[in-house]
């Protein structure tokens, strides 16, 4: 396994804030995984979830949630991540083996195991950003468990209000080479001038033929939301507050702004992949965390 971020003990970067959020995360996808009717499959994401004190008691199989898919936060949004979690998969290696990209670079990547479970063309690299507390403790479960990489593997440990694109240069990745990134359930953290300057590096960064994927929130007052069994589930049952870690400015038309570059872009529901799959979340009638959500599409044309 490919390591360049020294190595912790314990589990600092995920005891707190958003990188919390990546445990949950985690969970969600081993119960998704444990799932008769899985959408996607991680069978490190449970070892993430028993190795960090914060997460160790959280249920990694609906058999340990007493009311199963009846509840709010580990049936219907560990659900959507593990739709959200199959979607993105099936983008990213469609950009690889049917596109061509052999760049992929992982924003926020948290406790992603992706360079390790997914099948992968020949020549892939995989880069990993995130700040390095989170992955350092990535690399200490992986590395108990003798994990290996399915790609080349490039941890970058940097936090993403830095400068990250200089970092992913420096760490040997190719502008000038076709390329897939994925910003997945991190820009709502982001100040809106950190999700700007992301998405015109990227632009900037990406050769004909690159692919872009990547999630929003089109609420207009997500404290609106307060109160919805999604976020009041999450609150009292693992103590993560949502609501505070996302980042309340207006946000950019990243769509719009990529689109205006060239991009060909695409705004889905996650409903909409729901249907498409016969399984996942479906939208409730009123106050429904979800129904903001958007994952965009994006590829950068090549020259005829």
């Amino acid at each position: 396994m490919t390591g360049t971020v020294r190595q912790h003990t314990g589990a600092e970067g995920v005891d707190g804030g958003v990188g919390l959020t990546a445990l949950l995360v985690a969970a969600a996808r081993a119960i998704e995984t444990h799932r008769h009717d899985s959408l996607a499959r991680d069978v490190y994401a449970e070892h993430f979830v028993r190795a960090a004190p914060a997460s160790a008691h959280w249920p990694v199989d609906l058999t340990q949630v007493p009311d199963g898919d009846a509840n709010p936060l580990w049936g219907r949004f560990a659900r959507y991540f593990g739709l959200r979690t199959r979607v993105l998969d099936d983008f990213l290696l469609r950009s690889a083996h049917e596109g061509g990209a052999r760049q992929v670079v992982l924003f926020g990547a948290g406790l992603d195991a992706r360079a390790f479970r997914l099948d992968w063309p020949p020549g892939c690299v995989v880069y990993e950003i995130d700040r390095e507390g989170v992955l350092a403790f990535k690399h200490q479960v992986l590395g108990a468990l003798s994990a290996t990489p399915r790609a080349a593997r490039v941890p970058i440990p940097i936090d993403l209000r830095a400068d990250w694109a200089g970092a992913l240069t420096d760490a040997g990745f190719d502008p000038a080479a076709p390329s897939v990134w994925l910003a997945e359930g991190l820009l709502f953290y982001l100040p809106r001038t950190a999700e700007t300057y992301l998405i015109d590096m990227v632009d900037r960064m990406s050769a004909p033929g690159s692919a872009l994927a990547y999630e929003v929130k089109l609420e207009r007052d997500l404290r609106a939301y307060r109160d919805s069994p999604l976020y009041v589930a999450t609150r009292r049952q693992i103590g993560i507050d949502l609501l505070t870690l996302f980042d309340d400015e207006p946000r950019p038309d990243s769509a719009g702004a990529l689109a205006n570059k060239g991009w060909s872009t695409s705004v889905r529901t996650p409903f909409d992949f729901t249907h498409h799959h016969g399984r996942g979340p479906l939208p409730e009638q009123r106050n429904d965390a979800l129904e903001g959500n958007r994952w965009v599409f994006a590829n950068k044309s090549r020259p005829r």
